[in-house]
């Protein structure tokens, strides 16, 4: 367990989902006529002119508004995602000029599959937690990619969530401590160059999904020498809807605890901002002295987990910005063809 030597916590929040779905249905239409029946129902779908930069701009405005933190304050802006639009240039650079942070500022990109978020809200605990910078801002981003009618095709969908790091005495939620837990499980990846990923079939849930989540959320447990009832609420990473509902369950958690952060079956899956745009709707809903596990998965493979305890600040910041819901109830269809014009996706190699 890593407890940060001066405490830390979140000091805003933002999300950030395209207007744009495509149904599950309508993807089945194309490649089994219909004849399966879609892990979730849509999923959300960059615009022509979006990409993993410009969300990660959206999403980081909401969370400075809910922070009133100025831009110039931030000492880090670090974005997290395996969907970069370049591959020799980094997002960080762009999302901090179009914020108003640079020149005097740190700006990287982090990879780590869907967890890669998470792993820039860790380093920036350590950054805050050392002095070395006040506030930091953590991104995670996707316009996840997937092989033409490949089964990662219904869920790989597109958002952001943002997270300003700061001292723990502004914080709205005070990160507690936290845990990483990582082994070699190749069960997903994508080789250089190629557009598409690979994944591991049966590795996908054991043992990699359900064996990292399992074991940072129980190590986690039992180093703050706590249960699944001492939490209000429980975030897992969710490539579907049922995952998360699996790992909760084997680990002691109740239904009721994780609904807050359950966003597959209406946006898919955000890939490196799943689990901390489930952070972000369980805050619209969260009240002060509530606790929150948040626990993210990464690819080949690891997982991080996260305790909480939200503040009375949230109460006052979490009107500074659109909630979740908001991008949740916009909703503008299009089907497969412009789905594939949009995105590129006939690419078969």
């Amino acid at each position: 367990m890593k407890q940060p030597e001066q405490p830390v916590g979140v000091i805003g929040y933002g999300v950030y989902i395209p207007r744009y779905r495509i149904a599950g249905r309508e993807i089945a239409r194309i490649w089994t006529d219909g004849q399966n029946v879609p892990p979730v129902e849509s999923k959300s779908v960059p615009g022509p002119d979006e990409d993993t930069i410009t969300m990660s701009i959206e999403a980081s405005r909401n969370a400075l508004a809910r922070a009133a933190v100025p831009a110039e304050q931030l000492g880090a802006v670090w974005v997290g995602s395996e969907s970069h639009p370049y591959s020799v240039k980094p997002s960080g650079t762009i999302v901090a000029e179009a914020l108003g942070t640079t020149p005097w500022i740190s700006a990287a990109d982090w990879q780590f599959a869907c967890k890669a978020g998470t792993e820039a809200l860790t380093a920036g605990m350590g950054m805050v937690s050392s002095g070395m910078s006040r506030y930091v801002l953590a991104i995670g981003a996707d316009t996840a990619q997937a092989r033409p009618g490949d089964a990662l095709e219904y869920t790989a969908s597109a958002g952001a969530a943002a997270l300003v790091i700061g001292p723990a005495d502004e914080s709205l939620a005070v990160i507690e401590a936290m845990v990483s837990y990582v082994t070699d499980t190749p069960d997903f990846f994508r080789r250089a160059d190629r557009p598409y990923p690979v994944h591991g079939q049966r590795f996908t849930g054991e043992p990699a999904y359900f064996h990292h989540s399992r074991s940072a959320a129980q190590r986690l447990l039992e180093d703050l020498g706590r249960t699944p009832d001492d939490y209000t609420y429980a975030i897992f990473h969710q490539p579907n809807a049922k995952f998360p509902q699996a790992v909760a369950k084997q680990l002691g958690f109740r239904p009721e605890q994780i609904a807050p952060g359950l966003l597959s079956p209406q946006i898919g899956n955000i890939y490196s901002a799943i689990a901390m745009a489930g952070l972000a709707a369980t805050l619209d809903v969260a009240r002060p002295g509530d606790t929150i596990l948040m626990v993210s998965y990464g690819s080949s493979a690891g997982s991080d987990a996260f305790s909480l305890r939200v503040t009375d600040a949230l109460l006052e910041r979490r009107p500074r910005a659109p909630l979740t819901a908001t991008y949740l109830a916009r909703q503008e269809f299009v089907d497969y063809a412009i789905y594939v014009k949009w995105r590129n996706e006939l690419v078969l190699g």
